[in-house]
């Protein structure tokens, strides 16, 4: 069973390589087909649901376990929920935007970074004092309990949803089943073929 530290990489790799791929694909304004339109908006929405799960999973779990570890876990975790908040409108914008609407590239854009300089911020501040202050035991159960948690995750942004472990414990997998029930009906999500 994979720890903590491994269910985050996998996440951020994930994250970073799907951002990678967006900002070399074709755009609207360097004339993409409909075809090539119509992949990047499915691109977006699978980060948008991605990040969606990974934060409020991390909301629950992650950021109360390093807030747990002192006046410096809780300095680091306050930054790192400050980033993931700024995060959530930006998310929210990209879900409505098609991308060939005025806007999309500078808010993915806007994402992009924020998203990069959140993982940079979390994998040299929080990883290592929670590293330092958990056994191989514990980092297994707190990726264990993040992997479930992102099973009944929201799959869109909540920006109104405080960032505080019971309000996202509480809201989240209510959230998370009516988006699972818009994604059904409107396909958000389904790879095509």
């Amino acid at each position: 069973m994979p720890d903590v530290f491994d269910v985050l990489k996998k996440d951020h790799d994930e994250v970073k390589a799907m951002l990678a791929q967006l900002e070399e694909g074709p755009r609207a304004s360097a004339g993409a087909t409909a075809e090539q339109l119509a992949f990047r908006k499915r691109a977006v929405d699978k980060v948008i649901i991605e990040e969606s799960k990974h934060e409020a999973a991390e909301q629950m779990y992650f950021w109360p376990a390093v807030k747990g570890l002192g006046p410096d876990g809780q300095r680091i975790a306050e930054v790192g929920l400050e980033q993931e908040a700024e995060a959530d409108p930006v998310l929210a914008d990209l879900d409505k935007l098609q991308p060939d609407d005025e806007g999309f590239e500078a808010r993915l854009a806007v994402f992009a970074a924020a998203a990069r300089a959140h993982i940079t911020y979390e994998e040299a501040n929080a990883w290592p004092l929670l590293r330092a202050s958990i056994s191989a035991d514990e980092a297994q159960a707190l990726g264990d309990r993040i992997t479930r948690a992102k099973k009944l995750a929201p799959t869109r942004p909540h920006p109104h949803v405080p960032s505080q472990p019971g309000a996202v414990k509480s809201a989240g997998p209510v959230a998370g089943v009516a988006d699972r029930m818009r994604d059904a009906v409107t396909g958000r999500g389904k790879p095509t073929s």
